[in-house]
């Protein structure tokens, strides 16, 4: 059989899912790589409806292609070509696949039972949202929560930064961060702001930081709105000790989540 080319209706409505307003007209997105495929595979096939690969790719990942064959997926040799107009990448790795999207509401994240929330705050940079993502699967937290004029989660870069963890926590792209604290502080988790300024330090906070805790980090360029800031329980300041003005998102993200995992892990 004759692979599909670029010109082929299901290659061209699958490239159509590289754009934001494509991906929630038609509820998909695209998932690449080896790795990000293989979770996708792992968390379920039923959401996966096509699984495009070049002949290269095949040589590489056939373990990919069988384990999608045997769960029902359909699975489609493509062209270099059409496999370049499915990537964002410089160098694409050959194969994609087309799942429906993870949306996922606060009710589904926020709930009885839940201890540790990372809530990134307009966070625009889709490889740190992919990153927190990562950090905050890693650390064993309940959720990841994309407040205010966030990224959207099925970017393919933050798809690819995640390195597959996009598929196993709950990650909820809401953009009412007045409604986001809200329901965390109604759920009875505390609220945590980092601040450079914050009146506690985190390496004095153990106290704190064993109760369930919703983080907030403020986006790449300002920092988190003081008005956001003001209404979080405590603002916690990382200690340098060195000298470093400052640490950039996902650092934040990653000391402060793993210190409240510490805590709570050990209690």
């Amino acid at each position: 059989m004759d692979p599909l080319t670029e010109r082929t209706p299901r290659v061209v409505s699958a490239v159509k899912l590289l754009r934001t307003a494509e991906r929630r007209k038609a509820g998909r997105f695209l998932v690449e790589g080896e790795n990000s495929v293989a979770e996708l595979l792992g968390g379920g096939a039923r959401s996966v409806h096509d699984l495009f690969y070049t002949e290269d790719a095949a040589e590489r990942y056939q373990h990919v292609i069988d384990r999608a064959q045997a769960a029902g997926v359909r699975t489609s040799l493509v062209t270099d070509r059409a496999a370049k107009a499915l990537s964002d990448t410089v160098t694409p790795p050959g194969l994609v696949a087309v799942s429906d999207l993870l949306d996922v509401s606060m009710n589904d994240a926020v709930r009885s039972g839940t201890r540790l929330l990372a809530v990134p705050v307009a966070i625009k940079e889709p490889g740190n949202a992919g990153t927190v993502i990562r950090i905050a699967d890693a650390v064993g937290a309940d959720a990841t929560i994309l407040a205010g004029e966030s990224v959207d989660p099925h970017n393919g870069k933050v798809v690819r930064s995640s390195a597959g963890s996009l598929f196993h926590l709950p990650v909820v792209r809401e953009r009412d961060t007045e409604s986001v604290v809200e329901q965390i502080r109604a759920a009875g988790i505390q609220i945590l702001a980092t601040a450079a300024d914050g009146e506690v330090d985190l390496d004095n906070a153990d106290q704190l930081l064993g109760k369930p805790t919703a983080w907030l980090f403020g986006n790449e360029a300002h920092g988190l709105d003081p008005a956001i800031a003001a209404k979080a329980d405590h603002r916690v300041r990382i200690p340098i000790h060195g000298r470093a003005e400052s640490l950039n998102l996902a650092t934040a993200a990653a000391i402060c989540l793993y210190a409240s995992a510490r805590v709570q892990n050990r209690s």
